[in-house]
């Protein structure tokens, strides 16, 4: 055998270990081939039904309330506002307004304007909580709607609050 042959039968071998060796076999996770199953029945698809609004015992606590000239939420309400944001989250068309509102004290537009830091402190939480900003809305009533119209700290506290209204339920 003479170079000529040698070197060519070399380069065959080296280009053939080498096609082998780039060959790489592409192996796929094995497909579950299991129908999937609805653990939830038909129309079902939380925790939540539309009804839920007036009956469950969290979803019916609507509001929130403050201390004296503060916009920060208590931590005894914290379970409502998950609530309220697990319900919209589950119903995307649902839509809330919240009222803000505040005591007697104050000047009007101090009043108005504490109404809605408090419903903007709301606004966060239960969106933070998993509800679209899209979902709620914020209004200030500041001292103008009190539920109770007493002149002592009870009344006042009563009236330091911020209301969740639902304007579309789903």
């Amino acid at each position: 055998m003479n170079n000529a042959a040698r070197i060519l039968v070399s380069v065959m071998l080296v280009a053939g270990v080498a096609a082998c060796a780039k060959k790489a076999v592409k192996t796929e996770a094995p497909v579950d081939q299991t129908p999937v199953t609805d653990t939830q029945p038909a129309g079902d698809t939380g925790r939540y039904k539309v009804g839920d609004l007036d009956s469950d015992s969290c979803l019916r606590q609507r509001v929130v309330y403050f201390d004296l000239d503060r916009t920060e939420i208590k931590p005894e309400f914290s379970a409502q506002i998950s609530c309220h944001a697990e319900y919209l989250r589950q119903f995307p068309n649902a839509r809330v307004t919240l009222e803000g509102h505040a005591d007697e004290r104050g000047t009007r537009e101090y009043n108005l304007g504490l109404g809605e830091r408090r419903g903007n402190a709301v606004q966060s939480a239960v969106s933070a909580a998993g509800a679209s900003m899209g979902q709620l809305n914020v209004v200030s009533y500041g001292e103008e709607r009190p539920v109770d119209r007493g002149h002592d700290e009870s009344a006042w506290a009563k009236n330091r609050r911020v209301e969740i209204v639902y304007t579309s339920a789903n």
